[in-house]
């Protein structure tokens, strides 16, 4: 029996993008490529039929009128109808299933024929809406396995698509469903509110059949997924060498719901990279970054979680070694794809569209497949190899560290022997052994504390976003061990911040370049080169002349210290930026690129040219 044909319909302007994608994601996925061959004007070779019979000529030969309808109503012929309703027209008269999928434009946003199309169409057959490719993807599919269903082709959908029997709505946590509904509203603009009723949510995402649950859901919102799959987790593991070779310094198994993996497996592997700060000599602030960009970091964990086989019994990996971030899962690519496809821009066919739809939403991934060609790009701009991706027997994507750089040892200097009493106090003077045991975290949080600073601004600075683990493994490791303190004496004062203890500043000197004394007179040239990642991002992110706020804005920043910290000043100090008042407090106070930095801006743009 041959492929089932899809006949795509649409006004091809409008959908240009649409269309290519949907006919390569049908023939790219694992299970609607074996049964449906779609069809779309634009791949056929030049014929000497007239376009508007060999349209129709095709219509009589699908199986499947696919029509998406936008905006505009297109070309009109003589009669004044165009090419869409014309198919529609010989679709409809051949009893052909038609499947018709309605952008989110309002009456009033169409043109008027388009109108008129629609009212037609609703009498006769059930359409879905959509917002973006993504969501049009996951519509398509869900269609073509009910067609596959519903004609016997097939016995089941995709594992993340199939309906748990065990499952009720008892096992979904509606404050997680809330905070989603949030998050996507913010980021992609979901049209529900989060008062809607949660079936009707769960429903309009696909997660759900009248009150049945799908897999899907219950990896997305479930209270306890691990009571359904048990082996739905992600492993993370530290080594200090090359290979799997015990002692493991630090090991974790993650569960919960896919969000929370992500977010803990982050979190994990971010509080193990070294926080690199900066000398001073273009400042008094020190500038810093991670090893590894955290963007990097998530993306690689992302994909791994969520295009995962979740029919496979093993988990997903995350390994720090000393030289090397490993990140796998079982599962693999579509079928024809080859690694180095990944490294270019690419369409999004995910393994698993019904969770991938709503991560999506939240701003997990994106739907044009744009996440791994960053990925690579942003490591060579902080001078790292490329990433490698690797299909065997399951999918690996492994991230370099910068090679350890040969540093001056700490060691033990012969100093005055001192027998230590009993105190109550910690010692003021930490030994090589106090340092060497530190764990990278609180490393990194002596590296970055300045003065008294809050929580928040922590958090912010050394980019971490789960409010728990970082009390856990940095501020209470800590204060255990006496490296810093709290500046009020109650736990959750309001006013809560934390230095550093005498102890700290005396640790904090083996982890900062130190500034040595030079001659006044330094040749400048040598420094300006040295930009930090985030005043790199700052530099391309400014067109003419921005306020802080449309700055912190476009940075995705939230904390006005971290910019001035890490970004502003930083550019100031450097000469990449001026500001274009006196004041620095003028309530029209703008900042815009100076010659320096748009140097910077122009070789970028030489680099990447596509660049706006």
């Amino acid at each position: 029996m041959g492929k089932i044909k899809v006949f795509i319909s649409s006004v091809q302007s409008e959908f240009a993008l649409e269309r290519k994608a949907l006919a390569e994601y049908i023939r790219a996925d694992s299970l609607l490529g074996k049964f449906f061959d779609p069809f779309i004007f634009e791949e056929l070779p030049a014929v000497d039929l007239t376009a508007p019979n060999l349209y129709l000529k095709e219509v009589g030969r699908c199986n499947i009128y696919l029509g998406l309808i936008g905006a505009k109503y297109g070309y009109r012929d003589s009669e004044g109808v165009s090419p869409t309703e014309r198919e529609y027209n010989k679709a409809t008269q051949l009893q052909k299933t038609r499947l018709i999928f309605l952008t989110y434009h309002e009456p009033v946003q169409r043109e008027q024929e388009v109108n008129a199309f629609i009212k037609k169409i609703e009498k006769e057959v059930v359409r879905s809406r959509f917002i973006g490719l993504s969501s049009l993807l996951q519509n398509v599919y869900h269609s073509l396995i009910r067609y596959l269903e519903e004609n016997r082709f097939i016995q089941l959908g995709p594992f993340d698509a199939q309906i748990n029997s065990d499952a009720s709505l008892e096992d979904i946590d509606e404050e997680k469903v809330i905070s989603f509904v949030r998050l996507a509203k913010s980021r992609r603009g979901f049209p529900l509110d989060e008062d809607s009723p949660i079936l009707k949510i769960l429903h309009h995402l696909n997660l759900s059949q009248d009150e049945r649950l799908t897999n899907a859901a219950l990896l997305l919102f479930g209270k306890n997924p691990q009571r359904f799959f048990p082996t739905a987790t992600t492993k993370c593991a530290v080594f200090h060498g090359f290979t799997k070779t015990k002692p493991i310094p630090s090991y974790k198994i993650i569960s919960g719901d896919i969000f929370e993996q992500i977010n803990q497996a982050v979190e994990f592997v971010m509080s193990q990279l070294d926080f690199r700060i900066g000398t001073r000599s273009q400042s008094n602030i020190a500038p810093g970054s991670y090893e590894i960009p955290r963007e990097v970091v998530t993306e690689g964990i992302v994909n791994a979680i969520v295009h995962r086989n979740y029919a496979n019994n093993a988990s997903v990996e995350v390994i720090l070694y000393k030289d090397r971030l490993e990140i796998s899962n079982p599962g693999s690519l579509p079928l024809g794809w080859t690694t180095e496809r990944l490294k270019q821009l690419h369409n999004s066919v995910p393994h698993n569209p019904f969770i991938a739809h709503p991560m999506y939403l939240a701003g997990y991934i994106e739907q044009l497949g744009t996440g791994t060609e960053e990925m690579v790009q942003r490591m060579k701009d902080h001078g790292l190899p490329e990433p490698k991706f690797i299909q065997e027997l399951d999918f690996r994507t492994i991230i370099y560290r910068y090679t350890p750089q040969a540093t001056p040892q700490l060691t033990e200097q012969p100093t005055e022997q001192v027998t230590v009493q009993p105190t109550v106090q910690p010692t003021m003077q930490p030994t090589m052994q106090d340092i060497n045991s530190l764990t990278t975290a609180v490393k990194n949080l002596i590296k970055v504390l300045e003065g008294a600073m809050s929580r928040e601004e922590l958090q912010e600075i050394l980019e971490l976003k789960n409010r728990d683990y970082f009390r856990i493994n940095y501020i209470n490791t800590a204060l255990d061990g006496g490296w810093i303190e709290m500046t009020e004496v109650e736990s959750n004062h309001p006013n809560q911040k934390y230095r550093l203890t005498q102890k700290g500043l005396e640790a904090r000197k083996q982890f900062i370049p130190q500034p040595t004394e030079q001659p006044t007179e330094q040749p400048t040239e040598q420094v300006t080169e040295q930009l930090t990642e985030q005043v790199y991002r700052l530099i391309l992110t400014i067109e003419g002349e921005m306020t802080r706020d449309e700055l912190m804005d476009k940075l995705n920043l939230r904390h006005r210290p971290t910019f001035v910290l890490n970004y502003s000043n930083p550019a100031l100090h450097g000469g990449w930026i001026e500001m274009t008042e006196v004041e620095v407090n003028h309530p029209n106070q703008k900042y815009r690129l100076t010659e320096k930095g748009l140097k910077v801006k122009e070789e970028w743009k030489k680099i990447k040219p596509d660049y706006k």
